[in-house]
């Protein structure tokens, strides 16, 4: 909904949008005095163009247990969400990345009833989506060069573009573990390797404690010591040894040096996490004999960590939350959905691709934004999707997108990164230690634990104000060429939709339009400049939020 400034916010924003009203109240710049303030997601329109009529029906099997339960727990599932609502929200779950206005035009004007699935299907196969998911394990698998994790450059530069290769090449999940728990030789060189130096502690505990973090969604903190050296038994005899070249460190097994350097033998048997009393042959490298256990079809960690990460990434808050906090006391809201998840990931031969496809084309996460039982309850049950802030990195690249303008970029360390291209995507920055004041303002995470919680995606004051009032945005709005049509127009009817479909990816209502051309005939320094519309939209909550 469109309002001029000085009418009072709330009452432009439903129920379950309140919280963010005071993104817009005593923050606006002198250039927007008079004119527009958009005041997202609201549900008074004369045409919602948020969700369908209707009742949601089942899709799939995700839809069936999600559904049975809610109907037990007396929540009502929201409506469908429209295609407009979907197509912003997959391109942005799926790659990272904005519908281009030509897509959303496609989009909308498709008629065919498979659409969506077709979407999903060919998302999936972008290069973006290779981009996006090696930004999100990247944060997992803490890549970074410089403190307190000490990649380095070159060794930062081989782990992310073998994460994306693997990602790319949909590597089967079990093969990615496994590769990365057993690989030994030069950081520079193998890859995968780096995984055992992406810590801050590189004693056997500290390995332990990285391993479960990653692949057992479990932090060992909680754990019996005597359990914690269970696990640290599989990593104990892992070494690190220099070369003649800057920065470069072989990872091996070593099973002589590390007990000559006071390292404990290693002893015959082991207990694993779950239990299990396993033999380790001294010929074999006892980090495989962990992989082995990890990596079975019936070692149900395993499947499950993986597939609550994904659906936490995608529907933004895990069937376990937080996804890396698996525990007893900590049970998931959907036991049976995430059996069922675990179980498709195995009987695919661990395509993570068919997880992601799985949900994506579900009713549930199809559903809108907007609640129709208790709106805490139902975002804890997937209810209606809920809403969250962009991350840092989608959010820039989404405002440089519309505007056609670049970011500049900074990094402690200087080599050999004098020069990032102006093209560069902050979805694709392989390195924390890359950043600009946007990202670090907007809550990237410093990569430096591996925890889900590290990326922050609340809203603060600094960042309202640095979209409704710093230069950076307002150059890129006022120069950006992506907006040149938006200062140049002689019809101010085909601007504002335009404006609508780059930033929105929907078309105005007849309500919105009508304002916004009120407004423009009335308040503008010149008719034809709707670059403070565009400004307006920007620092909506529908453009700001995931929806």
């Amino acid at each position: 909904m469109v309002a001029r400034l000085g009418r009072t916010p709330k009452a432009c924003i439903p129920t379950w949008n309140r919280n963010f009203a005071s993104f817009y109240s005593g923050l606006a710049r002198g250039i927007l005095v008079g004119l527009l303030c958009v005041v997202g997601l609201p549900t008074g329109l004369g045409a919602n163009p948020y969700e369908l009529d209707g009742e949601p029906t089942p899709k799939n099997r995700i839809d069936h247990l999600i559904f049975s339960r809610l109907k037990k727990l007396g929540i009502q599932p929201a409506k469908p969400c429209s295609d407009a609502v979907f197509l912003r929200r997959v391109y942005l779950d799926l790659i990272g990345t904005l519908p281009t206005e030509q897509e959303a035009r496609q989009f909308l004007a498709d008629t065919t009833p498979d659409k969506r699935e077709k979407l999903i299907d060919s998302l999936l196969t972008r290069p973006e989506f290779a981009d996006y998911w090696t930004l999100h394990w990247g944060d997992v698998l803490r890549i970074k060069s410089e403190f307190p994790i000490n990649l380095w450059p070159n060794a930062v530069q081989a782990y992310a573009r073998w994460i994306r290769w693997a990602i790319a090449q949909n590597m089967p999940y079990d093969q990615f573990a496994r590769t990365l728990l057993t690989s030994s030789g030069s950081n520079f060189r193998v890859p995968p390797v780096n995984f055992y130096r992406a810590v801050q502690d590189r004693s056997p505990q500290g390995l332990a404690g990285a391993v479960a973090l990653t692949f057992l969604g479990t932090r060992i903190s909680s754990w019996p010591s005597e359990r914690v050296e269970q696990l640290a038994v599989f990593f104990s005899q892992v070494a690190y040894k220099s070369t003649g070249e800057w920065k470069e460190e072989i990872v091996i097994w070593d099973p002589i040096h590390t007990a000559a350097e006071g390292g404990k033998p290693l002893p015959e048997e082991a207990v694993l996490p779950d239990g299990t009393l396993v033999r380790l042959p001294p010929e074999k490298d006892p980090r495989e004999v962990f992989a082995d256990w990890l990596i079975r079809p019936e070692n149900p960690w395993f499947t499950r960590v993986v597939v609550n990460r994904i659906w936490a990434w995608l529907l933004g808050r895990g069937l376990v939350h937080e996804p890396d906090d698996f525990r007893e006391d900590n049970p998931p809201v959907h036991p049976d959905v995430l059996d069922y998840l675990a179980e498709e990931l195995v009987s695919a031969g661990y395509d993570l691709r068919h997880i992601y496809r799985l949900i994506a084309t579900s009713q549930t996460y199809q559903l809108s934004p907007i609640a129709r039982s208790d709106p805490q309850q139902s975002a804890v049950f997937f209810g209606h999707y809920s809403l969250r802030r962009l991350e840092a990195e989608v959010l820039i690249d989404a405002i440089n997108q519309i505007t056609g303008s670049a970011e500049d970029y900074w990094s402690m360390i200087p080599e050999p990164y004098t020069i990032v291209p102006d093209w560069q995507r902050s979805i694709a920055l392989a390195d924390a230690s890359i950043t600009s004041t946007f990202l670090e303002l907007f809550g990237r995470p410093p990569r430096d634990t591996g925890y889900f919680s590290e990326r922050i995606n609340r809203v603060t004051a600094g960042q309202r104000l640095h979209l409704l009032n710093s230069s950076h945005i307002l150059r890129k709005i006022q120069q950006g060429p992506g907006l040149a049509f938006a200062r140049q127009t002689t019809s101010p009817r085909e601007a504002i939709e335009r404006l609508y479909l780059r930033i929105l990816s929907r078309y105005p209502t007849e309500e919105e339009l009508a304002q916004a051309r009120a407004t423009a005939q009335g308040g503008f320094r010149r008719s034809a400049d709707l670059t403070d519309l565009a400004w307006a939209l920007i620092n909506s909550s529908e453009f700001l939020f995931r929806h």
